[in-house]
């Protein structure tokens, strides 16, 4: 059966273009975050070093902090006998990169078999130090600064003005106030370009790049502008900026960090990467790895060497052993922020319309790679769905969720003992469960189910909640007698929606898909009877045919809601799932063929989100795919889930769009490391938000999407 319908799909989408991709390796950044001391955090951080060992050195008013393994940053005493002396700066030397130490006494290195090191005649105040390639050694003071070759001094030099920052490049020295850029010529101080609002200069071949408190500019080694300023940056008022190895530009500030890329800037900020915003200081390693310093710690945007097989294996590892309960996939609430640790919730309402985004990439895994361990996860899974209809006892109607008696966490309100003895469920049951059921009764039964038992038990499931339906008037009818807010599907609810409002459209869908995929599993006439009732007397396949492009805002009361007056991105969420077993379990080719239409024009409107399940399910049905965005969202998508609360609204890199209905704010999306966690239900364009810390998602959102690449064919 599985390959059967691999070889359909192939047949009805092979004229359709696309980009087959190998998994090959890519980048992903990860956040790393330090444990620091009490000691340190008493300090005040000054500078922040990397030698060419990649050993992180942390110079603060109370000593030198160092980087240990296990991401540590404690105080360095591994050598006694300057581990108590503080010093005025630390510098690493161009090109080779030893770490050198100022002290108002002198200066050393422990390089060189230590044999660097001058004891000072006087005091000369020197605050500042920089080393040449060749070895020679820049120390900058208030008034006057010298030149060391190795333990020699060589010479005084007048210090032209106040001098911020000091460098060394191509065995030259430079220096900048906030107005000027000096040379170091002859020992004498040359200015080289005159400006305002100087704050950082970073290096790349002939060019030197001046960031600004208005932005960076670009100027060659004798100070002719090349790059005029660029001022529509995350953020235009720039502390540090660095190159890494490969070129690319990264920036610091006091609103955090950014990388320039070909065609954007990355931006990273929030506690997903920093502790805290206001970057001190910056340093990358040979490896790319950056550094940031702030007043409270040390972080590492790390970047590695990853493959989407292990990004998958991944979260695989991780579902499996903290994300489960009762076979549902959970996103946990943590009472402590931050903290996975600490006590956590697991009950988060929507645990099967969560728990189909698993279920479903295990089936396609199964269906792809034949792996009998994803056989067992997909029906471990699908356990839960069918106790939900046993727990209760409403015939055919599915509880929201289950939990032992004493151990509900919200809405107590709702819940209701069991027909089993120390068991309680949820009721309030909505259609975005339902949308789960039917796609995961269809997955299962494509994929999974190969026994006639097995393909009973889905085909049950399937009957026990349509019967339900079509018994209440096609509502889903509480403990209460009443129905739930979100459990209706019949012609007074859809009716009370004008065709321009998504809600008629979207219930139609939903009715029509399980009626027909109920029958399709069952072979019972009532399913198609009353399917053909809804759409010849009633005018659900008329309604589904509405298109998206005439859906506008409007504003339609009900059950104390405002229905319509925006667009709700749940409803992507619930038409996308719904289209798969929509489409396949079509009962004619006339009605695929409609079909086919809503999924195609629904995919359009969608483009903009770059999603990649939502392309996936668009190829594995109607044929439409866009496979950059397909590969796009799944290298992006970050390996921390974790809740954080973000803020790009202040960015001035970002092209605004005007108001629109479906609250696009950006002309281009942002990456997910740059936009707040959360599931395909939310609006990706969202610029700010997020609660700090108070959830973490489980890693299904990625899952589903890359175990349907697989089996479509889309990566190899």
């Amino acid at each position: 059966m599985r390959k059967s319908l691999l070889l359909s799909i192939f047949l009805l989408i092979g004229t359709t273009a696309f980009s087959q991709q190998e998994d090959k390796p890519f980048n992903q950044y990860t956040s790393v975050k330090y444990s620091v001391s009490e000691e340190f955090l008493a300090a005040t951080p000054k500078k922040l070093v990397v030698d060419y060992n990649d050993g992180v050195y942390v110079l603060t008013d109370k000593g030198v902090f160092k980087e240990f393994p296990n991401n540590i940053l404690s105080k360095d005493d591994s050598y006694s006998s300057i581990a108590e002396k503080i010093p005025t700066d630390i510098a690493v030397r161009e090109g080779s990169g030893e770490l050198y130490y100022l002290y108002a006494d002198g200066f050393l290195s422990n390089a060189f078999a230590g044999r660097i090191g001058v004891k000072f005649d006087s005091k000369p105040d020197y605050q500042k130090m920089v080393i040449n390639e060749s070895g020679t050694v820049l120390l900058i003071g208030n008034k006057v600064s010298s030149l060391y070759d190795g333990n020699k001094k060589v010479g005084d030099i007048k210090n032209a003005e106040k001098l911020n920052k000091v460098y060394a490049f191509a065995n030259s020295f430079y220096g900048h106030s906030e107005s000027n850029i000096y040379k170091l010529v002859n020992n004498s101080w040359q200015k080289v370009y005159a400006g305002t609002g100087i704050k950082a200069l970073a290096f790349d071949g002939q060019n030197i790049y001046v960031g600004t408190d208005k932005g960076y500019l670009g100027i060659d080694l004798k100070g002719k502008t090349i790059q005029k300023l660029e001022s529509a940056l995350p953020v235009p008022s720039i502390g540090k900026m660095a190159l890494a190895p490969d070129k690319s530009l990264w920036f610091a500030t006091a609103q955090g960090a950014f990388k320039k890329e070909s065609d954007r800037y990355r931006y990273f900020a929030s506690k997903r990467w920093l502790n805290n915003d206001e970057v001190i200081d910056m340093s990358i390693d040979n490896k790319g790895n950056v550094f940031l310093l702030t007043a409270d710690g040390l972080n590492q945007i790390k970047s590695e060497s990853m493959t989407l097989a292990a990004k998958a294996t991944f979260f695989q590892d991780r579902i499996r052993k903290h994300f489960l309960r009762f076979g549902f996939v959970c996103a946990p609430r943590l009472t402590t922020p931050y903290d996975f640790s600490s006590e956590h919730i697991m009950d988060h309402d929507n645990d099967g319309l969560w728990t189909s985004f698993y279920l479903g990439s295990q089936a396609f895994r199964y269906a792809t790679t034949g792996e009998k361990i994803a056989k067992r996860y997909a029906w471990e899974s699908f356990a839960p769905f069918e106790r939900i209809i046993d727990i209760n006892p409403i015939e055919g109607f599915p509880a929201r969720t289950f939990e032992r008696t004493g151990y509900k966490v919200s809405d107590k309100d709702r819940w209701h003992d069991s027909q089993e003895e120390g068991w309680e469920w949820k009721g309030t049951t909505s259609s975005d469960e339902y949308i789960a059921y039917l796609f995961v009764a269809s997955v299962m039964d494509q994929f999974v189910s190969e026994s006639k038992e097995e393909k009973k038990r889905v085909a049950n499931f399937m009957d026990a909640i349509m019967t339900h339906i079509i018994t209440n008037d096609y509502k889903f009818i509480d403990n209460d007698g009443k129905p739930t807010t979100w459990g209706r599907w019949d012609p007074e609810y859809v009716d009370m929606y004008p065709k321009h409002v998504y809600d008629r459209k979207l219930n139609s869908t939903h009715l029509i898909t399980g009626l027909q995929l109920a029958y399709k599993l069952t072979g019972k006439e009532i399913f198609k009877t009353e399917m053909y009732k809804m759409i010849d007397e009633y005018g659900y396949l008329n309604n589904m045919m509405a298109s998206l492009k005439t859906m506008r805002a409007d504003s339609i009361p009900y059950a104390g809601y405002t229905m319509g007056d925006s667009w709700n991105h749940s409803d992507d969420e619930m038409a996308f799932l719904t289209y798969w077993p929509m489409y396949h379990y079509a009962l004619n080719d006339d009605l695929k063929k409609k079909y086919a239409w809503i999924i195609d024009e629904h995919w359009e409107v969608e483009l903009p989100e770059r999603n990649a399940a939502w392309n996936l399910l668009t190829y594995g049905t109607s044929g439409k795919i866009n496979t950059e965005d397909v590969f796009w969202h799944l290298r992006e998508f970050g390996l921390d889930q974790m809740e954080y609360k973000v803020k790009n609204s202040h960015r001035k890199d970002l092209k605004l769009l005007a108001p629109n209905f479906r609250d696009q704010t950006t002309e281009v999306l942002l990456t997910p490391g740059e936009r707040r966690t959360h599931r395909h239900n939310a609006n990706p364009f969202d610029l700010d938000g997020g609660s700090p810390g108070t959830s973490i998602l489980a890693g299904d959102e990625y899952l589903l999407p890359y175990w349907m690449a697989r089996y479509l064919g889309v990566l190899k």
